[in-house]
């Protein structure tokens, strides 16, 4: 088993990485409708329904930063604007998902004495396509 490590997993936006990241998450989940009727014999049933995916992330703010940074994804959600975001294991052969998403949240955090941090949701509005990094 060929283990991953963390760091080559990245996160990209209309095809530029976000910058300065330093975690990110994709969340997929199907929503499970009740289907249980009188001849369940008394268990839950349930039928897989709409499939909904998320992406969060955090990382360091850097203005100056030519990718993509917490002032180009504070002017894509204020503009409300879809995008095509890809979460990607980096390497030839593994996987990558991809969707188009509107960020839903970001937020930017400044505490004494420790680098401006950035995180926030993406929340994905379309089919999302697993395959293999060629």
């Amino acid at each position: 088993m060929a283990v991953i490590n963390g760091t080559n997993f990245l996160l990209k936006k209309g095809g530029t990485e976000l910058g300065h990241t330093t975690s990110a998450t994709l969340s997929l989940s199907v929503d499970t409708p009740d289907a249980t009727t009188k001849s369940s014999g008394g268990f839950q049933e349930v039928i897989a329904g709409t499939i909904s995916g998320e992406i969060s992330f955090e990382g360091l703010v850097d203005f100056a930063d030519t990718n993509e940074n917490a002032e180009e994804l504070g002017d894509t959600l204020l503009a409300r604007t879809e995008v095509e975001y890809v979460f990607e294991g980096g390497a030839v052969g593994n996987q990558k998902w991809t969707g188009n998403g509107i960020i839903s949240s970001l937020e930017i955090t400044s505490e004494a004495e420790s680098p401006v941090t950035y995180s926030g949701t993406v929340v994905l509005t379309s089919t999302i396509v697993q395959a293999d990094i060629a």
